[in-house]
């Protein structure tokens, strides 16, 4: 039984599958790009099928729709998405006056690709690339947090911070460098030391300018190459996944209840069969759904062009990844510290104060005494 539930009217005339829809190429489609079966009943669907009918729901809506999305992040302000909740008002909350994104990721897994993608599709920056990005020809990595400003707009709602990739074979101080930013906050320009770094870690400190603003992160999205997740797992080498696995359950990245967005990048470079079961292996490997846990977004080129020339879908998925983040973040914004807040808080770091004071008394007394000791025998 043919589905037609997100074939267009184009569709239907032509028959034609656009170049875009890669998806449409595997076993599960006829000749003229509709499904073989019904597919209108989601919980009946396996995990393959529930990718194939979530590509067909972006691509259905992906013309008429990213324009419409596109201009609700423009016009978005700090907090529009917040709704009320335990019986206080908007005022009461304390609302940050940009939300702020963090990309993060391991090494070469696509986040300056990410950001230069969101230049050009939110920003309307054509093919110019704004972060400067590492690939096969260049052995840049990013050293330093940089901040930007993808809308492109001097009232921009939100902000996006590119981050130095983690090493997965130094996991442990790559996860607590991310820890802190998540507990003290970013600044543009701000240094990523790591152990090992040699000459590299003798980073100036001028550029590191105290003026610029330190923000708190709303909101993780986690960065990942598709193909080299399909090679892992081809390969049975999983030392990578187990990394990716520790950075997307940190604890320190989670919103509440909530998971980090999941954006899979390099999709490009495999085939639909390979593109797709390697979806399937990590949303399974990260314990997530494996259609709302997680973006197919296929980035820019070393030479600033879209991977898929034209590609209303990744335009539209990337939107909706950014849009589905300020929501989540919007969500968990805390209510205001009042006077009895602040007081309590200064009352308890006075008492920890005391308490670390007596604490190194009686260990000066202790030595004191053994000494007296020693010196009477």
């Amino acid at each position: 039984m043919k589905n037609h539930l997100f074939s267009s009217d184009e569709e239907h005339n032509g028959g034609r599958r656009s170049a875009y829809s890669w998806w449409r190429t595997t076993d599960e489609f006829d000749e003229n790009g509709h499904f073989k079966i019904d597919v209108s009943e989601f919980s009946n669907l396996t995990p393959r099928y529930k990718i194939l009918r979530e590509m067909e729901r972006l691509a259905f809506i992906a013309t008429d729709g990213l324009d419409d999305l596109r201009h609700k992040l423009l016009s978005y302000r700090a907090g529009d998405f917040w709704l009320p909740i335990g019986g206080l008002k908007k005022e009461d909350m304390d609302i940050p006056p940009v939300v702020t994104i963090l990309l993060a990721g391991l090494t070469s897994s696509g986040k300056s690709s990410f950001t230069n993608l969101m230049y050009s599709v939110l920003g309307r920056s054509g093919l110019i690339p704004f972060a400067q990005t590492s690939g096969e020809s260049s052995n840049y990595t990013t050293m330093f947090l940089e901040e930007h400003n993808v809308l492109r707009s001097p009232r921009s709602g939100l902000c996006v911070y590119d981050t130095r990739g983690l090493d997965k074979d130094e996991m442990e101080e790559g996860l607590d460098e991310v820890s802190t930013w998540m507990s003290v906050g970013v600044r543009h320009n701000q240094p990523c030391h790591r152990p090992g770094d040699g000459d590299k870690s003798q980073l100036s400190d001028e550029l590191t300018n105290s003026r610029y603003l330190r923000r708190k992160v709303n909101c993780v999205m986690v960065v990942a190459d598709l193909s080299q997740i399909h090679k892992s797992f081809k390969c049975g080498d999983l030392n990578s996944m187990k990394a990716l696995r520790d950075l997307f359950h940190l604890s320190a990245v989670k919103n509440s209840n909530e998971n980090p967005i999941l954006i899979l990048t390099h999709g490009d470079k495999l085939n639909a069969e390979e593109r797709i079961n390697g979806r399937l292996r990590i949303c399974e490997y990260l314990g997530i759904p494996e259609t709302s846990g997680a973006y197919d977004i296929p980035c820019m080129t070393e030479q600033g062009i879209m991977a898929e020339e034209s590609d209303p879908v990744t335009a539209f998925s990337l939107t909706e990844a950014v849009y589905r983040a300020l929501l989540q973040s919007d969500r968990t914004h805390l209510p205001k510290k009042k006077f009895k807040d602040w007081l309590i808080f200064f009352c308890k770091w006075i008492m920890w104060c005391i308490a670390c004071f007596f604490v190194i008394l009686a260990n000066f007394f202790s030595k004191f005494g053994h000494h007296n000791k020693k010196l009477k025998m």
